[in-house]
């Protein structure tokens, strides 16, 4: 059988700041912080971890050091996400007060959406399944 699937991956957004972004994903979203490399005197890349969940952040700076051969195309590279959750309400509540990207909407794939842009300007969509 084809064991490509099997492993495990697990999504990076660059930031700009990882100490601006934590309060985003740590304080309101419920992450925990398990790993930190520090770049000089500020954070350039952590691993967070909800439930069976892994996210990494790394700084803008620390990937064009880290990686410069893909950082040397582009100024900046985005990933967006796409979260399904259980309890809809209290998303809601987390969310609030961040930049709305992508309204509400029911999909006609039986979802509840809603896209949201985290500090840096990454795409978050949150989801849920109808019923």
């Amino acid at each position: 059988p084809d064991k490509l699937f099997s492993m495990k991956m697990t999504p990076i957004l660059t930031v700009r700041s990882i100490e601006r972004s934590l309060p985003f994903w740590v304080d309101r979203l419920g992450w925990q912080k398990t790993v930190e490399m520090p770049d000089g005197d500020v954070l350039g890349f952590v691993i967070l971890v909800r439930d069976n969940l892994e996210l990494m952040l790394q700084t803008l700076e620390s990937a064009r050091k880290d990686v410069s051969s893909l950082m040397a195309h582009s100024d900046e590279y985005r990933t967006a996400l796409f979260i399904e959750v259980d309890d809809w309400g209290d998303l809601k509540k987390r969310v609030e007060g961040y930049q709305i990207t992508m309204p509400e909407r029911e999909t006609f794939y039986g979802m509840r959406e809603i896209g949201v842009l985290d500090p840096d300007g990454n795409v978050v969509i949150f989801a849920k399944k109808i019923g």
